[in-house]
């Protein structure tokens, strides 16, 4: 079943007598910072939630896009679950940023792959997931696609100020993910990482998809 991150850890923090000053000073947090988190007035990055996951035992679970975890019923105790918002569920591929480089518009059939995994965001047929290299689109705060992540890019779908893109660059043979910035008519591939430039498109760009889903296996 599916149940949220936040409710998880509230469950298994009661179960293991580990209590918001106990987390935060494992943390080096505040316990305010804590209690936000928990109260669902502020989002964690990822890599907060790996760790509060990490300190009350919690190990081996993929947290998706919308914050829900797959977790084995019995393993739940009194923790409330949360009803499927939709049944939806459609499966794509995983492939390489050079085959994402040499996607077209006109996709005939999908790529061969041995990795296939599942998503519940309403999507187009053409749709594929990459896994994230490198840290360039990794963040000390906010949204964070540390290496490793599952990034579903759907390449029916318009790009817009803002969005997570799958881009080809033509001076380049193969894909590369950023944030897509337009500021005054001029647009900029962004990483979130502000050790890395950012790019400005001058014709030298095509945006290949947006990215509309994202899953990471916390250990």
């Amino acid at each position: 079943m599916k149940i949220s991150w936040i409710d998880l850890v509230k469950t298994r923090m009661k179960e293991a007598g580990v209590t918001q000053s106990m987390l935060a000073e494992k943390m080096g947090m505040s316990q305010s910072a804590i209690a936000h988190w928990l109260g669902g007035n502020r989002k964690p990055s990822i890599e907060d939630i790996a760790a509060m996951m990490s300190i009350v035992g919690i190990s081996h679970m993929t947290l998706g896009a919308d914050g829900l975890i797959d977790y084995p019923d019995s393993v739940l105790g009194n923790t409330k679950k949360v009803p499927a918002k939709m049944s939806y569920i459609k499966s794509y591929p995983v492939i390489s940023y050079v085959q994402a480089g040499a996607w077209t518009e006109a996709v005939e059939s999908c790529p061969s792959s041995d990795e296939w995994y599942e998503t519940t965001e309403r999507t187009s047929e053409n749709c594929f997931w990459l896994r994230v290299s490198g840290d360039s689109m990794t963040s000390p705060s906010g949204v964070s696609f540390p290496e490793g992540t599952l990034i579903l890019v759907d390449t029916a779908r318009d790009h817009q100020n803002g969005s997570f893109v799958v881009a080809k660059l033509t001076d380049i043979n193969e894909a590369t993910f950023k944030k897509l910035v337009i500021d005054a008519g001029q647009k900029f591939l962004r990483p979130l990482n502000t050790v890395y430039p950012t790019l400005p498109i001058n014709g030298n760009c095509k945006i290949i998809g947006v990215v509309v889903d994202a899953k990471i296996k916390i250990f």
